[in-house]
């Protein structure tokens, strides 16, 4: 049964049937599931004022609309979804396995370290595992996941566990939300001479949506200033009560700097684990987990760091993460130590990667190398589609005519020294707002130096390249400097923000007010050949200046606009201004229109400074 006809078209009706497109379809994807002509949805859609080609990648609103129309239920597959049937046709699965009882074992906790930004997490980490990660952070703050394991005693037994730190900083807030997600206990970290701060509630709430146990660590209790008890009444209104006031969470005074409470806060971590948690683990199915961190090692080339979930990950094994595949060449501990295999809830850094996973990308083994290249490959293209429908800008008939005018668009490619501080610095960046007419995109973002075929890109495209804690390479530096290319280099995410927010508004066309500079009565009209008429006036406010804006108004309305007074003359002398209460004569140039009792009104155009 065809659909009713749209500018002679006919597609076939779905009557409420249901298709699934995965996110960024194309029509001809659609088109090939419907049974219909990608044209005729090309047509339909321009006829419902969205213009789209045939394959360029659609949003999930658009296809939805389409699809309402012509009597579809369009089910746009989520990534999860779309990467569980990808495995299925491979007969792979991501999750838990109920395997042989002997296969499971008992893991360590995983930690998760969240809360307000300067409020101690790293040092605090530091202290435990006595290291100094925050000492080389430009700017004092975290800017990356770090996934570390210590090993501590408890009731006379060692009892590993492992560590994430997340940053504070608001730009991280999808990096905290993966954070979350990974974790078993999330430490709460909160300064006892702040108290709780914007960021520490974003923090518990992703704790909360996770619906993991959570332990509170009052840090800088050494400071002068610090309140514990008024952070603990603080955070009574989240629905953290203490559990020496009946409650159910525990509260653990601690300083970074002194080492105080630090035994008592590992203590409290794996009590909560052992009262609200079961940790075990699959060690013998296929080895899967969660990537925390990658980065582009100079050395040993992509590397990343990745969180065991289940199985036990071997050198040798063939491996797919995300959209990187290869095999694991080596395993390293948070020290550099080599390692032979890593069980469950063991943080270790994977070599031998074709390219950089993203933080929070999902891995799992396969028999062959074969097998991940596939996955990797799909896995690659279904990113590409979705970024391609999310960049495009839905432009529609009644405004077709402002998109085709010249529109201000700030281009970038994005590098840096790990996946996720791109993906966090690229999400901050998308997040300005400035003006409907200027728009900027993301046209490359990438981990490891800023190389040659980078300029080259910038090149071709009036690019802007930010380097975030990495540099130039080689051949590029010299080729940019020779270019001209804008390469900017940054430590602290913050002032990227600032200068890329601070070059789209002066990328705005000016704006400007008028003001008002005077006005003139016209007293008498005086025929001067070759000129015209000239207006002898009495000047009855503010200045009448030569070459100025002017109008003419007759009785309270506006005869012409746009006019400039061409002459201006006090007697027979000319004049570059005339104040109030003098007369004089004006020329407004080839317009004569001009009678006894107009007023003319003099203004200038302004530029208006932009908040």
């Amino acid at each position: 049964m065809a659909a009713p006809s749209m500018g002679g078209v006919s597609l076939p009706r779905g009557n409420g049937q249901t298709v699934r497109l995965p996110r960024g379809a194309s029509l001809t994807d659609l088109a090939e599931r419907i049974n219909a002509q990608p044209a005729a949805l090309v047509t339909a859609l321009f006829h419902l004022g969205e213009m789209v080609t045939a394959t360029q990648s659609v949003n999930d609103e658009t296809l939805q609309l389409l699809g309402a129309e012509i009597g579809w239920v369009i089910q746009v597959v989520s990534p999860e979804d779309e990467d569980r049937e990808l495995l299925e046709t491979f007969d792979l699965t991501f999750g838990d396995e109920e395997g042989d009882e002997e296969d499971w074992d008992i893991r360590p906790p995983v930690v998760t370290v969240m809360g307000h930004v300067d409020h101690g997490k790293t040092k605090l980490l530091d202290a435990l595992r006595h290291a100094n990660v925050a000492g080389k952070e430009a700017g004092g703050i975290t800017q990356h996941i770090g996934a570390y394991q210590i090993v501590t005693e408890l009731e006379g037994n060692e009892r590993p566990v492992t560590f994430i730190d997340t940053p504070g900083h608001e730009s991280f807030t999808a990096m905290r939300a993966r954070g979350a997600k990974v974790t078993d206990i999330v430490v709460l970290v909160v300064a006892a001479d702040d108290g709780v701060m914007p960021q520490t509630v974003e923090a518990l709430n992703h704790a909360q949506a996770a619906e993991v146990p959570i332990v509170v660590a009052v840090n800088k209790i050494d400071k002068e200033g610090a309140n514990p008890a008024k952070i603990r009444q603080q955070l009574t209104e989240y629905g953290l009560v203490a559990e020496e006031y009946g409650g159910d969470t525990m509260f653990v005074d601690v300083s970074a700097t002194t080492r105080q409470g630090l035994d008592d806060l590992l203590t409290a971590i794996l009590l909560t684990a052992d009262a609200s948690l079961d940790l075990r683990a699959n060690i013998g199915q296929d080895p899967q987990g969660v990537v925390i961190e990658g980065k582009l090692d100079k050395g040993r080339g992509p590397v990343a760091t990745v969180l065991v979930q289940r199985g036990t990950l071997r050198q040798g094994d063939s491996i797919v993460a995300g959209d990187a595949y290869g095999r694991v060449r080596s395993l390293l501990d948070e020290h550099g130590n080599k390692l032979k295999e890593a069980l469950p809830a063991r943080p270790v850094q994977v070599v031998g990667l074709t390219s950089v996973p993203r933080a929070g990308d999902t891995f799992l083994v396969v028999e062959e190398d074969r097998i991940a290249r596939q996955i990797a490959d799909r896995r690659q293209a279904r990113i590409r589609n979705a970024q391609n429908a999310s960049m495009r800008k839905r432009i529609s008939l009644e405004d077709l005519d402002a998109a085709l005018k010249e529109t201000r668009q700030l281009n970038l490619i994005i590098k840096g020294d790990n996946s996720g501080t791109v993906e966090a610095l690229e999400e901050a960046l998308m997040k300005i707002e400035v003006s409907d007419d200027i728009s900027l995109r993301v046209i490359h973002r990438g981990v490891g130096g800023i190389t040659k075929s980078d300029i080259d890109l910038a090149l071709a495209d009036d690019v802007i390249v930010l380097g975030f804690n990495v540099r130039a390479e080689g051949q590029a530096t010299e080729l940019a400097a020779r270019e001209g290319v804008d390469v900017r280099y940054y430590t602290v995410i913050y002032q990227a923000i600032e200068e890329i927010e601070s070059a789209l508004k002066g990328m705005l066309k000016p704006e400007y007010e008028e003001v008002q500079l005077g006005t003139a009565e016209v007293r008498e009209v005086f025929r001067v050949p070759r000129i015209g008429n000239v207006a002898g006036s009495l000047v009855r406010s503010g200045t009448i200046v030569r070459n100025s804006k002017a109008r003419l108004i007759r009785d309270g309305a506006v005869v012409a606009d746009n006019l400039t007074v061409d002459s201006l003359r006090r007697f027979k002398d000319d004049a570059t201004e005339v104040r109030e209460g003098y007369e004089c004569g004006i020329g407004l140039g080839s317009f004569n229109d001009i009678k006894i009792d107009d007023v003319i009104e003099t203004f200038e155009l302004r530029e208006k400074p932009r908040a």
